[in-house]
């Protein structure tokens, strides 16, 4: 199992854990609902909610063919879900890089914020953005291939 499962496995059974607990109590409608937001927490911080994450060099390569900005992340980081949630569907469009998977991809990060693994990392046309706001990086998105989202 990858760091990126540690929060979600957690959460799931950290949630049936207390689901038992209030079974055993006697409160099986209040255990389903508790079962079911632990369960709805860990699909949220999991890597699911994110479009399938690619290599650095692929997604350098990517880039530098379509213009496309690429997104650094790591599963669990609150900005990284911030931004992938605020951007909906656009974020489909961008090319994601699990910083925890690949190691080309962290190295990327630590060499464009001076050290550190700091996420979300967007990289436009060569040059890092470290936690810029979702609403700039759609802005970016409609000017780099002529649409507008």
């Amino acid at each position: 199992m990858t760091r990126a499962w540690i929060l979600p496995m957690v959460l799931v059974v950290g949630g049936s854990v207390v689901a038992i607990g209030q079974i055993a109590a006697g409160s099986p409608g209040v255990a389903a609902v508790l079962l079911v937001v632990f369960l709805l927490l860990a699909v949220r911080y999991s890597p699911l909610v994110f479009p399938r994450s690619i290599g650095a060099v692929e997604a350098q390569r990517r880039s530098a063919e379509d213009g496309r900005p690429i997104v650094y992340w790591r599963a669990g980081c609150k900005y990284c879900l911030r931004l992938r949630t605020r951007l909906g569907r656009d974020a489909r469009r961008l090319h994601w890089v699990d910083i925890w998977r690949d190691p080309a991809g962290a190295a990327a990060v630590r060499a464009a914020t001076g050290g550190d693994e700091t996420v979300p990392t967007v990289v436009l046309a060569g040059r890092p953005y470290v936690n810029p706001d979702p609403a700039w990086v759609r802005g970016q998105l409609g000017q780099g291939d002529g649409t507008r989202s």
